[in-house]
Order: structure tokens, then sequence, then C-alpha cells
């Protein structure tokens, strides 16, 4: 059994990502204006760029490939770029209040969505109950709504603190503070691959900014006092350390666990990659860090050139995983987070989509055994999902 840390499942479904959903909304409604026009046409060609295999490829992600791949526990990653970028505003700018209730009309489209395939291949899953019935008395995939980007949920403190309480009612696992811009909530790190880190930086820059500002801070308080994870992924290492300083103060008993759903080991120059300090505070904070299957980010420090086969993949993907069970004394860190469909593209070579997981998996039990394995592919992840989700 396999389990994805971060998986953009509605990537295929939301109107605003999928260029064909948009065309029919926009048919339904009695035609499309220059601009819907326009936004369709960059997501087209965005999607055949950063998601597709090749140019008349489809997502990488559907009800089918889960099942293929066994991955009976997905959390489904609910973001909106336009409303990050929002270029109605300058750079840096604080968020808007109009940007919440689009998630929600997101997370609502997804349940339909899910809700018209047949229960036993694929369900919504929002607490504890529905989650073990799913695992236990079915064989289908168990999906669980998550947030990318924290500037999402509002622009007050006040604000942002009952939005959390709002996604947990909504059985949303976890959300993702920071993401690729800085949106006045936490400093985030370069995690676009065709942009080195000085160039991003000369953009978009961050420095002298609070690492994790006012909204940040009332973020992590809305999140542990709604028993929602805490996604580190995009954070720069000040807002992490920053970020590990507030949760001593609001959760000093790790009731609520830190996550990166999407990285792994910094062997390069990457910040967006964990060092040995931060892995140390999530074994610390009983965390897990779900691995990234994008060649930009594994294999930096590690090879120059791509990978192309999946035993190459699996020398790169390994040496992740012995060095943060090297620093953590264990696998109880290490899970999977294939982040794809989420503009990844190229995928390590021989995993190109959820079905070939099930590769993963075979290779995994056969370096590391059984026991290790289960706890790297499905275990650690359901594990902290079941902390915020209690019996």
């Amino acid at each position: 059994m396999i389990a994805d840390l971060h998986a953009h499942y509605p990537m295929r479904v939301i109107t605003d990502m999928d260029p064909d959903t948009a065309a029919k909304a926009m048919k339904a409604r009695g035609g499309a204006t220059l601009g819907d026009r326009v936004k369709a046409l960059v997501l087209r060609i965005a999607n055949k760029l950063g998601n597709h295999e090749s140019w008349g490829g489809t997502y990488r992600i559907d009800p089918e490939k889960l099942q293929a791949g066994n991955v009976r526990l997905a959390m489904s990653v609910l973001l909106r770029p336009f409303e990050e970028m929002d270029l109605s505003k300058p750079y840096g700018a604080p968020p808007d209040s109009h940007y919440f209730p689009k998630l929600i009309a997101d997370l609502e489209a997804v349940e339909r969505e899910v809700a018209a395939h047949d229960p036993a291949q694929i369900r919504v899953v929002h607490n504890r109950a529905e989650l073990d019935d799913c695992l236990e008395r079915s064989s289908a995939t168990a999906l669980v709504h998550s947030v990318e980007g924290g500037c999402l949920l509002g622009d007050t403190p006040a604000e942002i603190e009952a939005n959390c309480a709002k996604l947990a009612a909504r059985g949303v696992g976890y959300v993702t503070v920071a993401h690729l811009f800085f949106r006045q909530i936490a400093t985030n790190a370069n995690a676009l691959p065709f942009a080195p880190d000085f160039l991003y930086d000369f953009f978009f820059p961050q420095r002298g900014q609070d690492r994790l500002t006012v909204r940040g801070e009332a973020l992590i308080r809305g999140l542990v006092g709604n028993r929602v994870m805490i996604d580190l992924s995009h954070m720069d290492p000040p807002a992490i350390r920053e970020t590990f300083a507030l949760l001593d103060e609001v959760d000093p008993q790790s009731e609520v666990p830190v996550i990166s759903t999407h990285a792994g080991f910094r062997f390069g120059r990457q910040e967006y990659m964990h060092d040995e300090g931060t892995l140390l505070q999530l074994k610390r904070r009983k965390g897990v860090i779900g691995l990234i299957m994008a060649q930009h980010q594994l294999n930096d420090g590690l090879r120059d050139e791509e990978t192309t086969t999946l035993e190459e993949s699996m020398e790169v993907i390994c040496a992740h995983i012995d060095e943060i069970a090297k620093i953590t004394e264990g696998y109880e860190q290490v899970a999977l987070g294939t982040d794809f469909d989420g503009f990844i593209k190229p995928t390590m070579g021989g995993l190109k989509d959820m079905a070939d997981l099930a590769l993963l998996e075979d290779e995994l039990n056969t370096r590391y055994g059984n026991e290790n394995a289960d706890r790297m592919m499905w275990g650690n992840a359901l594990s902290v999902l079941h902390r915020i989700w209690p019996a």
C-alpha cells in the first residue's frame, strides 16, 4: 500500500487549473471574455510544458492510475496560482479575503467529481472513521483535502484563524504555509526550476522581510488550535526556524505534527531542500518528510544529468532515504510526496505517473525489507494523519 502526501488530484478537476474544464464552464455561462480565453490558453500551455509527459500527454493522476499504483491514501492538493500571483496587486502585497471562498468552491468541486466515481475506487474522507473504513473495508483510494499556500486563508489574523477552523471542519489535513511567491505570510525558498536562486532573489526579493509575519503566526496558531498539520515545504530556512520557535510556544507537547510533504535532503545548494537541523526538528516533533519526485530537486548535489531509468532514479531516491535515516537514526521520518501534476516536469526517470509507484514500492521492499519499506511507503504518512484524527 502507498500513501502520497502531496498529490495534485484537483489539477484536472478545477476550472481555474484545467483548460478543458474551464472551456465547459465558459460555454455553460454563455461564452467567454477575452480574459477567459487568454487564461485558458495560458493554462493549456502551462500544463503541456510543466505537467504532461509530452505535448499530447495527459495528467499523471486520475482514479485509475491511483489504483494501478496501489495508492490507497493521497493528500489532494488545492491551490490557486492566479490568486497567489494576483497580477492586480504589486508583488508582495497582502492577500485578499475573497481568495478563501474560491478555495472552498474548489474543494467542493473535487468532492462532486469524486462522488461521480465508484466509491469502491475512490472516495474523499474527512475524519478518522471515514479513513479507517476506507482502508480496512474497501480497496478504494482515500483522498484527503490539503491546501498549498497560506495566502489563500485571508488577510487579517482573526480571519485567518477563523478560516483554519472552517478547513478543519471540512477534513483538510494540512496547509503548506508558504508557496512560490511571498504574500505577507512566510518567506519562501525558490522552487522554480527555470530560475537560479540569484535570479529569483533579484526579481522576487524577500530579504529584510519578517520571515514569519503576523499573518503567518496567526496561521500557525489557527492550524495548531484546529488540529491541522503544518507543512514546511517551500519555506526558506529562516522562516522554518521561526516556525519551530513559535510551535514550541503554542504546541510544546507536539500534539500537531509538523511535516514537509514534498522535499528531500539538501545535498546541493537549493534552500528548498532540508538540512540536518530541519530534519532533527522534524524528528523532535514526530513529523515526516515526503520525497518529491522532481528531477530538479532530488538530483541537486547528486548528479548533473537527468535520470532516464528507474534504476538510476532509485540510486538518487535511496541516497535521500539513507541520509535522512542516518541523521534521524531510523526510517520513521521518511515518506513519499510525489508532487505529480504540480508542474515538476521532468519527473524522476521511470516514474512518470501514479501507476508507476507500484514499481517504486517493489524496489523499496527489495532494498530495505518489507518492514522499513512499509513505514516509508505508507505507515509514517498514516501515522501523522492518525495523530490529528484520533480514534
